[in-house]
């Protein structure tokens, strides 16, 4: 009856020691930092003096990035792709939009911190339809724009403006050959004369090349190569230039020779027909060749497919093969530096240093002084998409002695990198190095499991793990073909890391258990198996160890029509690192759906659709298991004749449930009604039953207050799911915990399993001590059983302590960092979180406390559950443990314990994004990890304490401005909700919940639009809303972090639900936009 006061306000809860004075600034939310590889990248640009790099997407994103912690992010107003970026001085940057627009960007600063800002914008709709071709000339101080109609437009970098001198083409070609004269078709390049700024060549789509003199305003040579033109290309010393064709050759031209060329054509691949070089940079060298690069012109039936960018040099000669598309390529050369330093100077000899390959799922930095030309070890953008990613996890503050292995052995597995340091190294990271170890680990499609350091704004790889190599898997056309690619023509060199293929399907990780602490790995895979490894500092052969595990048993008319188990080889050799113990292979040899292990006890247990199984690794020794598929799933009667009586009965039943809704619709009196749960009742080890393990109780209270009516959320009917789910045999939750199950004086070693249907199994385990755990395995025995009334799928479980401190998980307990339950001094209570509420038991009773039904009253469903211990920055002895849920809604919501209070909502994932939602993962302090596209990790943190994001300086060597400008962070809105519309709901009255007299005002319901973050300018226009508003100025910016995004016509106005949740409310354009 407590619980039903406590519910509607009549009776307060028992305040934990501090909590109601307590600071209450606990919970906020905020973008930290993307990690990974730009999402659809289009464009890619080098500053040589600032030593710079810019990247753009389709999305519209301008990503510029230095020396390691040096990021700087902007967004376009419109999302369209950035078709070319320009450095056009020490602090501005020039984008090309696909809507046909030019940007103008600066770098400034604020609070010695970096960022970025579009200054300017240039609409060339109503000049031209599009630009074919660009070119920037810094001597000149103007970008060349070739369009589609042969018409060349010239843009004054000082002032942002179109010149009025156009090339037009009628007036190039009136002295042309006759065959060129009508229509010599689209620009296709410009390069400018790096002596002469005033001579440009023009090379246009069929193939004629005309060199023009700007300020003459007149042709001086024609060119005609009698193919169609891809890119043009001078020399260094100006007095020759280069063409390359759409049949996969080049031509070197004299400048002053217009009636042939220098050399004949060359197909470096011919003589068979060749895919076009697209483009092509001719590089000198001072003690050396000349040297050529080039994207494509490879053989078009033989390696038509392949993605590749070729060097040569003299006698070498290397084609760099790719597994993705190349974007574009630039080199970063001597006389690049030397051009930006003085515009008016030149160097002899290009001299280049090293090559920039933009590709579709990946950058390659080739080193072009080094022999061999080597890759470089990136220290940021990494492929963290290498192989599709199948599970994630976090550790957070690493064991010091596992973190130095790890370090080691990763180590040693960076070999065939450049030893010259990484060539992007402007700007200045202005954040102090972390003591944090924070580990992200990924497993991936092909087996592997890649651990990656994500204590700092860049995530670097740290050690790659492979299991591929476990298994006897057929391996022959793999090194059939590496070697005929040894032997044949051209010289392919596989570069990069991005591998979409896997060898096969059935190696894929599910699911991941660590321990730092012990070392500890234990891996899930697809078909079943289930590795258990160990961190070791040598190599060596190692016998492999199987213990099958028959889920399923003998049971009648089963059978399994998925894939076989994997092969196990018998011994495999094992490099530094992690190293095999044994494997298990769960029978049926379905997925992994829920892992974890007890290192001390050293017992695992693992979860797929059919049941779970319990395994004593210590002794590599089968202990227990539990089949979870009902008498439908096994013995097929859901197609025998009792089907249809079924269903009658369900349709029955179905019919009263919508009369009796009707009814109850029409009462004017309140009901509440409680959740029941029913305990079966299983004998303890002592023989007598347990008290929860009773018959059901319906329990339902009618309060007649009006008051109370009023304030009483109004609940969705959740319907019972039915009993021949298929997937309500699947198994979520898996947790080890030591704790009070069948006795209130004596804790026990316990193991509970949750389901898809709703159940929850609850073990007790019997450990020898340590003296005899060599010689003696564990004991398990079933004692206690929960049966959710809805059949949820449960999620999570976990035990708290009397001061509401969760047991965490064993592999991260007893830690210096961890905080771990009271074993003593109260009682303990079990919360488990299902897929629609929320619900806390008293242990070892399991009667039920506090409960918060989330899908009956706000429609979302739980996807992940974690508990997280929140800091106080204002008082930093004080700390407390909430838990943290994340919703298919995409919003997060933080509850109190134990009474379930909810203290904190934010959105912080879009709702279309699935795999983001799926993919999330909770660190306990308050951090969490998402995929925001394929081949990004999205960071955010819900606590105040959160402090990875960019703080940097990039130093203008006297070309920057005055640091007037002010900025904010916001993260690219391609992938997220981003900052702007995120409206965070956090409870600051203190008890469990809020008492009747309180009132609030009407909340409307929120735009769609402007929930799901598609908001633009013209659709918030249609949806206006009444209500005092104070708009923003234009220029009004605010500042924070180091990347920017406008937030002008944007208002704040706080108001209270009729839950009195304190909802901020964000404002964009005249929309008032409110949601919960």
């Amino acid at each position: 009856m407590d619980s039903v006061l406590r519910r509607f306000g009549l009776k307060k809860g028992d305040q934990r020691d501090g909590r109601q004075a307590a600071p209450k600034d606990l919970f906020a939310y905020s973008e930290c930092v993307q990690y990974g590889f730009p999402y659809k990248p289009s464009s890619i640009a080098f500053h040589p003096q600032l030593k710079l790099l810019a990247i753009g997407t389709h999305t519209g994103s301008l990503r510029i990035y230095g020396a390691p912690g040096v990021q700087l992010i902007s967004v376009h107003k419109d999302e369209v792709a950035v078709l070319k970026i320009f450095f056009s001085g020490q602090a501005n940057i020039i984008t090309l939009c696909a809507d046909n627009s030019l940007h103008l960007w600066e770098i400034g600063t604020k609070d010695q911190r970096s960022c970025i800002q579009e200054i300017r914008s240039l609409s060339l709709e109503r000049v031209f339809s599009g630009a074919s071709s660009t070119c920037l000339s810094l001597p000149s101080g103007c970008l060349f724009l070739g369009t589609d109609s042969g018409h060349v437009y010239m843009l004054d970098l000082k002032n942002f403006k179109l010149l009025d001198q156009v090339i037009f083409q009628e007036n190039v070609v009136q002295n042309a050959p006759e065959e060129f004269r009508r229509n010599p078709g689209a620009v296709e390049s410009i390069v400018v004369h790096p002596l002469k700024p005033e001579k440009v060549l023009i090379g246009y789509n069929r193939g004629l090349i005309v060199l023009y003199n700007i300020k003459q305003k007149k042709t001086e040579q024609f060119y005609n190569p009698g193919q169609e033109l891809e890119c043009l290309f001078f020399h260094r010393s100006g007095k020759e230039f280069m063409s390359a064709h759409i049949n996969g050759s080049y031509i070197v031209w004299k400048l002053s020779e217009t009636n042939h060329p220098k050399e004949q054509t060359t197909t470096p691949y011919g003589p068979f027909p060749c895919k076009a070089i697209n483009k092509m940079e001719w590089k000198t060298v001072e003690s050396d060749d000349a040297m050529m690069i080039f994207s494509g012109g490879m053989p078009r039936a033989s390696y038509g497919d392949h993605h590749t960018v070729t060097v040569m040099q003299g006698d070498r000669h290397i084609v760099f093969d790719f597994t993705s598309k190349v974007i574009d390529f630039v080199t970063f050369s001597t006389a690049d530096e030397t051009l930006y330093t003085n515009s008016n100077a030149s160097a002899s000899y290009d001299d280049p240093s090293c090559l920039f390959v933009l590709l579709e799922e990946e950058m390659v930095v080739i080193d072009l002084e080094s022999d061999g030309w080597p890759v470089f070890s990136a220290p940021y953008l990494a492929t963290v998409h290498s192989t599709a990613i199948t599970c994630t996890t976090h550790v957070s503050d690493a064991n010091g002695t596992f973190w130095n292995k790890l370090m080691g052995a990763g180590r040693k597995q960076l070999t065939g990198f450049s030893s010259r340091e990484w060539p992007v190294c402007g700007g200045v990271n202005l954040r102090k190095d972390s003591m944090a170890r924070d580990i992200l680990i990924t497993g991936h499609e092909d087996g592997s499991v890649r651990f990656w350091d994500v204590s700092s704004v860049d995530i670097v790889l740290i050690y790659k793990l492979s299991t591929s190599n476990l298994f006897s898997l057929s391996s022959g056309h793999e090194n059939s073909e590496d070697l005929d690619m040894d032997e044949e023509w051209p010289p392919f060199k596989k570069v990069g890391t991005y591998d979409p293929f896997s060898d096969d399907p059935r190696l894929g990780i599910q699911k991941i258990a660590v321990s730092s602490l012990n070392a500890t790995l234990i891996l899930g895979g697809t078909a079943g198996q289930v590795i258990i490894m160990q961190l070791g500092s040598e190599d060596g052969q190692i016998n492999l160890k199987r213990v099958d595990v028959n889920i399923v048993g003998e049971r009648d008319n089963f059978v399994w029509k998925g894939h076989e188990a994997l092969p196990l080889k018998t011994e495999a050799r094992f490099p530094p690192g992690f190293q095999p113990l044994g494997v298990l292979q769960i029978n049926p040899p379905a997925a992994c759906t829920s892992l974890t292990f007890h290192p001390e006890w050293q017992v695992l247990a693992v979860g797929t659709s059919h049941g779970f199984g319990l395994v004593d690794y210590g002794q590599m020794v089968f202990l227990t298991c539990k089949c979870t598929l009902s008498l439908t799933e096994t013995s097929g009667l859901g197609e025998s004749t009792m089907s249809r009586r079924k269903s009658f009965k369900k349709s029955l039943r179905e019919s009263f449930r919508r009369l009796r809704s009707r009814r109850s619709e029409r009462r004017p009196k309140a009901e509440v009604k409680e959740d029941d749960t029913r305990m079966n009742p299983i004998s303890s080890p002592g023989g007598r039953q347990t008290k929860g393990a009773l018959t059901s109780r319906h329990r339902q209270t009618h309060i007649g207050t009006t008051d109370v009516e009023l304030s009483k959320p109004v609940e969705r009917q959740v319907e019972a799911r039915p009993v021949e789910d298929v997937s309500g045999s699947i198994v979520r939750a898996l947790y080890f915990v030591e704790t009070y199950l069948t006795s209130a004086q004596s804790h026990t070693p316990t193991f509970w399993a949750g389901t898809n249907a709703g159940y929850v199994y609850m073990y007790q385990l019997a450990v020898p001590p340590n003296e005899r755990r060599s010689s003696q395995s564990i004991q398990a025995l079933l004692v206690k059983e929960i049966h959710l009334k809805h059949r949820a799928p449960v999620m999570s479980i976990c035990v708290i302590d009397h001061s509401a401190i969760p047991f965490i998980a064993p592999r991260e307990a007893r830690t210096e960092q961890a905080a771990e339950g009271e074993l003593t001094g109260g009682a303990h209570s079990v919360v488990i979180c299902s897929e629609e509420q929320l619900k806390v038991f008293s242990l070892p009773h399991l009667s039920a406390r506090e409960k918060y039904k989330l899908t009956a009253s706000e429609g979302s469903k739980i996807r992940k559950v974690s508990y997280v211990k929140f800091r106080s920055p204002a008082a930093s002895n004080y700390f407390e443990y909430d838990l943290a849920c994340l919703t298919n809604l995409g919003e997060v919501q933080v509850f109190s314990l134990p009474h379930l209070r909810r203290v904190f909502k934010a959105e912080c994932i879009r709702q279309e994004n699935i795999i983001g939602i799926v993919s999330c993962i909770f660190n306990r302090n308050g951090d969490a990890f998402h995929l925001s596209s394929p081949s990004e990790f999205k960071r955010f943190s819900i606590s105040t304490t959160a402090s990875v994001y960019p703080v940097c300086s990039v130093p203008m060597g006297g070309g920057g401005d005055d640091g007037s400008l002010s900025c904010t962070s916001s993260p690219d809105r391609s992938h997220s909700a981003n900052a702007t519309r995120t409206r965070a709901t956090t409870s600051q009255v203190s008890g469990d919940h809020l008492s009747d007299d309180d009132t609030g005002g009407h909340v409307s319901p929120a735009d769609e639009s402007v929930r799901s973050g598609d908001t633009t300018e013209d659709s918030v226009r249609v949806h206006i809303s009444g209500g005092s508003e104070e708009l923003i100025s234009p220029q009004s910016l605010t500042v924070n972090n180091s990347v920017i995004t406008t937030t002008r016509l944007i208002s704040t106005s706080i108001v209270q639900n009729t839950s009195n949740e304190t909802t901020v409310s964000t404002t964009r354009y005249g929309t008032s936009s409110n949601r919960n």
